[in-house]
């Protein structure tokens, strides 16, 4: 007998497909972002990039020929100079005046929202309406329906009665200023501190009854420790806004009689004087003013989604 010998069958190759890794995964989930992403970075940051290079600039438009590397003179100047100076206290001070008047008054409208009444969807419609109005309208709509010294509605009321007819831009301009930005700014103020009563626990506040609490008793001690985020993240938002607002103070008084603010001074500086260095270091300290407060903004806002997710 011959014994036969059989060849080892070859080795088959094993195929084995490659995953691709967590970081293409991760770029392959953002790739639908990218032209937005890249479209934002044109239209937002390479300006203000732009803007932050002019500022190290003696720049005026009248001469171009004649700009100079200056470092930051320009800050300094704004810091330094009187007007200026003036300008950014004038934005705090209307920025203060009406956060605070808008959260008063947005949180008394948000406290009687909160009841139940016939036709609180029609009130609620109303007082939420000066908010969706154009800022340059509502404007318009306080110099000339209500502070006309001739036939605005308020003299009218004041001719009823017998009592005086005063100018009101030219008495009380900054005033003037900040009441047409408070009767905007409050159903922003009241729709936050609702949502805010509306997330209560009504056990709580039914014990809270049945122990014998009064209505001021709640409030103090339940509710108003319950809308301390909600009353913070109003004040930071809107000061967001009401910092660089230029309608209002443009359209109703032009700057004049002490109501120019910084984004005012800005325009200013830019449009008239023709000082684009100047008016681009004044605007890159709005824009960084502005980032500090977003900043806690966005702290207070985090916190409350995590409250919300602890609460669920």
């Amino acid at each position: 007998m011959t014994a036969t010998t059989t060849a080892p069958l070859a080795a088959t190759p094993v195929r084995t497909t490659r995953q691709p890794s967590a970081r293409l995964r991760a770029w392959a989930t953002r790739a639908p972002l990218l032209p937005a992403l890249i479209f934002m970075i044109a239209v937002t940051q390479l300006p203000f990039v732009a803007t932050l290079v002019i500022s190290f600039f003696d720049w005026n438009a009248l001469y171009p020929k004649a700009r100079h590397f200056t470092g930051v003179d320009n800050y300094r100047e704004v810091l330094t100079d009187a007007d200026l100076r003036h300008s950014v206290w004038t934005t705090v001070l209307l920025t203060v005046a009406v956060v605070l008047a808008s959260l008063v008054l947005g949180l008394v409208l948000a406290l009687l929202l909160d009841r139940r009444f016939r036709g609180r969807g029609v009130v609620r419609t109303l007082l939420i309406a000066p908010f969706l109005v154009v800022p340059v309208a509502a404007a318009l709509l306080w110099k000339h329906v209500l502070y006309n010294p001739e036939y605005g509605l308020l003299n009218g009321l004041l001719h009823y009665v017998g009592g005086p007819q005063p100018d009101w831009i030219s008495n009380t301009p900054l005033l003037a200023v900040e009441a047409s930005l408070v009767w905007q700014w409050t159903p922003f103020m009241m729709l936050i501190l609702l949502a805010g009563l509306q997330s209560r626990d009504p056990q709580q506040l039914e014990a809270a009854r049945v122990d014998g609490a009064s209505d001021w008793q709640i409030f103090r001690h339940l509710t108003l420790p319950h809308l301390r985020r909600y009353l913070e993240l109003g004040a930071l938002l809107g000061s967001i806004y009401i910092v660089q607002n230029f309608d209002a103070v443009f359209t109703i008084t032009s700057g004049g009689l002490g109501t120019a603010n910084l984004p005012y001074t800005v325009y200013q500086s830019f449009y008239q004087a023709h000082e684009n260095g100047l008016a681009s270091a004044a605007g890159v300290l709005v824009v960084i003013g502005s980032i500090i407060i977003a900043t806690f903004a966005l702290r207070v806002v985090s916190s409350l989604f995590r409250e919300e997710v602890g609460r669920a």
